[in-house]
């Protein structure tokens, strides 16, 4: 989906470049994930810090202030695992900038604390836009009454459809989530179907498409 990048206003800017092994520290990776982050990434830098005494909107319980990283890519990749580990370090939301060969790619999860332990935070699948170019025009951030509400408005923005009448933005993600799942079972049901040479199993893969089909349908109105 086409990608929205946001002004942040210049009270806002933190600026700061973030160490490798602070990520080691606060995130504890995997070997494998270090060596992800070795590979792919070439820079981290702590852009923006959006929070009340920064951008004078209040804060909530869930939504205290949202950091805005940008990632300098190596080669244009970059492994959700890398993100989570970030996520995983840092005890805020965040929305990440991936950065590569003049163009931006906006990214983020729905992080959320949990509800069994506060001081721990829960982190859903990834939310991306698509690449743009770096010089595009950006627009202001929304009027919200609170950084709950604009972290809301920043992830909808990520989202490929719009949420319903009612649903919450958990609800949204979830459905979101689910959207994705069944779109790779769809994807994966049609191989089989090409594959398949027998004419009763073709049938069954058929009405197990027609199904998939349906749910989609329902999922995304």
């Amino acid at each position: 989906m086409t990608a929205v990048l946001f002004d942040y206003p210049k009270n806002a800017a933190f600026g700061r470049v973030l160490p490798k092994n602070k990520i080691y520290e606060n995130g504890s990776p995997s070997a494998a994930v270090k060596q992800l982050i070795v590979r792919q990434v070439d820079q981290i830098v702590w852009q923006y810090k959006l929070a009340p005494e920064t951008i004078n909107i209040r804060g909530t319980a869930s939504v205290p202030e949202i950091e805005i990283f940008g990632i300098a890519l190596k080669d244009g990749e970059l492994k959700t695992e890398v993100l989570r580990c970030i996520d995983q370090a840092i005890p805020f939301p965040i929305l990440f900038e991936l950065k590569h060969d003049g163009r931006v790619k906006p990214v983020a999860a729905f992080k959320r604390p949990s509800e069994a332990d506060p001081s721990k935070w829960v982190v859903s699948g990834y939310l991306a836009g698509d690449w743009v170019s770096a010089d595009r025009p950006r627009k202001p951030l929304p009027l919200v009454f609170d950084l709950e509400a604009l972290y809301g408005r920043m992830l909808a923005d990520l989202m490929a459809y719009p949420g319903r009448p009612g649903e919450n933005l958990q609800a949204q993600v979830e459905r979101m989530e689910l959207i994705r799942l069944r779109q790779g079972e769809l994807e994966r049901c049609e191989i089989r179907l090409r594959k398949e040479k027998q004419f009763n199993r073709k049938v069954e893969i058929n009405a197990e498409l027609r199904n998939l089909k349906k749910e989609l349908e329902a999922l995304t109105r």
